[in-house]
């Protein structure tokens, strides 16, 4: 089993965290793996970014690292604001064999699929989004060209990935969308060229902290790329100050640099997560 002083063995690359409650995170996952959650994201973190996100897929590697890692740990949580069932099928993991301590916890928690069952529970959708989603046609329509609306049942995002300028329409959308969905008492989660249209109340952090509680996990590792994910940082930090450690990660971009600031530990985007996944499957034996 590895112990802190295998963090600066040079015979390996785990990166060494920035600060000292990171690297307290690391040594405790890599100490008692069976007692620790890993937790990330999907887009951005276990899967590339992508113009059209119907065709963002997981990093080819990282079903291998999830399956490498899995068994070691007490869970493993993909916490995404897609549909659960989405990120099961673009993640490859319906069926994977060593993947029994796998949750997606979709829609910000709201939905949860287990590996265990292969079945998706959720909530009904909240009243306000089919509001929304009757009004936003003739919104972007009045307003600006290039937006894609993304319909993912318990909420709608709106990208301008595609637009001409994708910067200036997310910019120019923010303000009429924030009264969208202030109408129709929903928030915005602003995101990488996304504005989602959803319930308030979800927010990945308090999806990571419920789960936490629920496996009672003495260790946690959260890995996120975006905005939407400073939620989770938040519950790891309140995690940290109440004894629980945990190692912050950062899937890096040039798009969003709020989370490589507050990070532990950044890597270069999916491919160096994954990298980082398999390297901590190796330590934790």
């Amino acid at each position: 089993m590895a112990s802190h002083k295998d963090l600066t063995d040079p015979a390996d690359s785990l990166p060494t965290p920035l600060t000292q409650p990171g690297r307290d995170g690391l040594a405790a996952l890599l100490d008692r793996p069976a007692r620790a959650l890993v937790a990330l994201d999907f887009d951005g973190t276990l899967a590339p970014i992508v113009p059209d996100p119907e065709k963002a897929r997981a990093h080819p590697d990282a079903l291998p690292a999830l399956v490498a890692l899995a068994p070691k740990v007490a869970g493993v949580a993909v916490v995404t604001g897609r549909p659960a069932d989405v990120a099961v099928r673009y993640g490859g993991f319906a069926g994977a064999t060593g993947l029994e301590h796998l949750v997606v916890l979709g829609h910000y928690g709201a939905e949860r699929w287990d590996a265990v069952s292969g079945k998706v529970t959720a909530p009904d959708p909240h009243p306000g989004v089919a509001a929304v989603r009757a009004e936003l046609p003739g919104l972007l329509a009045r307003s600006t060209q290039g937006t894609w609306i993304e319909d993912k049942g318990h909420a709608v995002a709106v990208h301008t990935r595609r637009a001409a300028d994708p910067q200036g329409t997310f910019d120019a959308l923010r303000g009429p969308l924030t009264d969208l969905a202030t109408r129709n008492g929903l928030v915005v989660e602003p995101g990488r060229m996304v504005l989602e249209l959803r319930p308030p109340g979800m927010d990945k952090g308090v999806a990571l902290s419920e789960y936490v509680r629920e496996l009672g996990a003495e260790s946690v590792l959260y890995a996120g790329d975006d905005l939407g994910d400073l939620p989770a940082y938040a519950a790891v930090d309140a995690l940290r100050s109440d004894g629980t450690p945990g190692l912050l990660v950062c899937s890096g971009s040039e798009e969003v640099t709020e989370l490589a600031e507050r990070a532990d530990v950044v890597v270069d985007g999916p491919a160096g997560v994954v990298r980082l996944l398999r390297q901590i499957a190796a330590q934790a034996g």
